[in-house]
């Protein structure tokens, strides 16, 4: 099959707003945030964000009958988005699925998050260094890499929250690095859930990549529903703050008492309500973590 992919580049303030168009028209809602990156000098083959520069967004469309339509509607919207914050014109780049795959790997490099976290892609090579909870991915056409703020900040909440022994819902779960992350951490039952069956096959194979076993972690497609009445001590969702107050009451009632919840994929000026909703559902608002114009919330039940 042939793929369109549309991107673009823009400012850190627009990205959300352009990932809700993106995921709306996109091939199963698939986005794709790619950061800028500056070489280590002290070290080779690591890398830190850019934060400066702007940020890639990209989706992709099958070439089919529909597909000019679709990408003459995406770009009248970003025409009006680009109003407001800088947005550069749409690239529009047709490619064969096998080649599209091989392509983007260039582009992403072993990356440390939080305190032990470390991101490495599979093709990349990587020498541990005491302490090092490394977590190697190949995160396909699913989302989930680590480069993206809302992941890192999760990252860091996981490594702060994750205790020896507990049960942990990952909604959303992408390529899976918040669900492998967890497991690494100590928890000893994971279940992951995405409504993407793109998602559920490449979190699937990341965790076999890491050796995480089945009876640690288990990846379903679905909805919060597809975790049925079963309850957590941690649950985490970077998916973005609409879903999230929407499923507020329950997010809460996934949760055990006392259980943590962390919610990120919010943008700073949404962060307000997201709190307000998750209150309203019972939550006790914990902590508030930044990374530039991105939050993660934790809060408690």
């Amino acid at each position: 099959m042939k793929w369109i992919e549309l991107s673009v580049e823009a400012d850190r303030e627009a990205v959300e707003a352009i990932s809700e168009l993106f995921a709306k028209y996109g091939y199963n809602a698939g986005v794709a945030i790619e950061e800028s990156i500056i070489p280590d000098e002290d070290e080779e083959d690591k890398y830190e964000l850019d934060l400066d520069r702007p940020v890639m967004v990209s989706t992709w469309l099958p070439n089919d009958e529909r597909a000019e339509e679709v990408r003459e509607l995406i770009a009248q919207h970003l025409w009006h988005l680009g109003q407001m914050r800088y947005i550069s014109p749409l690239q529009v780049t047709i490619s064969d699925e096998e080649d599209w795959a091989n392509a983007w790997k260039e582009h992403y490099h072993v990356l440390r998050v939080g305190r032990h976290i470390v991101i490495r892609p599979s093709w990349r090579e990587y020498t541990a260094e005491p302490g090092d909870v490394s977590i190697e991915l190949d995160p396909g056409m699913a989302f989930g890499t680590g480069l993206h703020p809302t992941t890192r900040l999760c990252l860091a909440a996981l490594e702060d929250y994750v205790t020896a022994g507990m049960s942990v819902l990952d909604l959303g779960t992408g390529s899976g690095i918040l669900a492998i992350a967890a497991a690494k951490l100590g928890a000893a039952t994971v279940l992951a859930i995405d409504n993407d069956p793109v998602a559920v096959k490449s979190a699937n194979e990341n965790a076999a990549l890491n050796g995480v076993v089945a009876s640690q972690i288990r990846i379903a497609e679905g909805t919060l529903a597809a975790a049925g009445n079963v309850q957590f001590d941690l649950v985490v969702a970077n998916i973005i703050a609409k879903v999230i107050i929407e499923l507020a009451h329950d997010l809460a009632a996934a949760l055990l008492p006392d259980g943590t919840l962390i919610v990120s994929g919010i943008i700073e000026d949404k962060a307000d309500s997201v709190a307000l909703a998750l209150a309203a559902a019972g939550l006790h608002n914990r902590e508030r973590r930044h990374e530039g114009d991105w939050v993660a919330l934790v809060a408690q039940r």
